[in-house]
């Protein structure tokens, strides 16, 4: 017998018309992004992490400024470069002479909303920095672990890999980006709305929130509330299985892969006003939560040209 999928609505209605006006203003701030912004917000409700590659001057940190004044989030940005530190990032414990002990003093990663800027022209010692706290949302110096505050969410930018003065990510660094965005030129209506318009950086600044902390973290539980049918929950085993089998792929995606899927079509699907993900938001996302993740058999071959044909391999039942 097929699952019943209640028809009640998962969210009241004056949180989905936040939503709504959030989602709106975003699209305002940020020009002709519309899709992309629709994966950035599908990212952080999802409670997952944001990687975003592209050249510089394309919107990446407007994307994420714009993320955070919309959302009402604590914001700190980071620029990372070959001299910067995992302390820098974490915090440091520093001697108190009056009190006669080790105090912590937090890092920037203290936040709730976090830009790790050009994230690549870092060192993989600083890289790896992240890694905990993306994973589990604390950090842990000297031994003794430090919680993140909620929602916490990395929006890492990063510079094409043939960019001079920079360290491409490891995989394991990758795999904790539930997806990676490309933002690419603007089209021409946009770009001469931003030339002829207001600065982007003091609509920013004037910007109301649209959602709050609480908001954002009802949003988060709702998804978890998202009904993922035996049917999809399939189809996206297909996928994880053709990626291992696909020809020119060395590595495919692993089951961490399969549940960043599930999660992010469980969140378009709640941004959409459904109760239910479809295939359809599986294929919305699949690239972006794919290529990043795969190995190709040569390294001249193109993630995302990898990714776009496994999905293509694979039929809706």
């Amino acid at each position: 017998m097929p699952v019943q999928v209640l028809h009640a609505a998962i969210l009241p209605d004056p949180l989905r018309a936040a939503l709504g006006a959030a989602v709106d203003q975003i699209n305002a701030l940020v020009l002709g992004k519309s899709r992309e912004v629709r994966l950035a917000f599908a990212t952080l409700l999802a409670g997952g992490h944001l990687l975003v590659e592209d050249l510089p001057g394309l919107g990446k940190t407007t994307l994420a400024r714009a993320l955070a004044a919309t959302l009402g989030l604590d914001f700190q940005r980071m620029q990372f470069t070959s001299d910067l530190l995992p302390s820098d990032i974490l915090g440091v414990s520093i001697f108190d002479p009056n009190a006669r002990e080790f105090r912590f003093h937090a890092g920037p990663v203290f936040t709730q909303l976090l830009l790790a800027d050009e994230i690549n022209r870092a060192p993989p010692r600083t890289q790896s920095a992240l890694l905990e706290a993306m994973a589990e949302h604390q950090v842990t110096v000297d031994g003794v672990g430090h919680g993140l505050p909620q929602p916490f969410f990395v929006i890492a930018t990063q510079n094409p890999v043939d960019l001079a003065g920079t360290f491409p990510l490891p995989d394991s660094q990758l795999d904790r980006f539930l997806l990676r965005v490309r933002l690419g030129y603007p089209d021409a209506a946009s770009e001469r709305e931003m030339l002829s318009g207001s600065d982007r950086r003091e609509m920013i600044a004037q910007a109301m929130p649209k959602l709050s902390t609480e908001d954002v973290l009802a949003l988060r539980a709702a998804v978890a509330r998202v009904h993922a049918s035996e049917a999809l929950i399939a189809y996206v085993q297909g996928l994880l299985g053709e990626s291992r089998r696909h020809r020119g792929v060395r590595v495919g995606l692993s089951p961490r892969a399969g549940l960043a899927l599930l999660q992010g079509a469980r969140a378009l699907a709640l941004i959409d006003g459904r109760t239910h993900a479809l295939p359809e938001d599986v294929q919305a996302l699949f690239v972006e939560v794919a290529a990043h993740r795969l190995v190709p058999e040569a390294e001249a071959d193109s993630r995302d040209a990898l990714a776009a044909s496994i999905l293509k391999s694979v039929a809706v039942d």
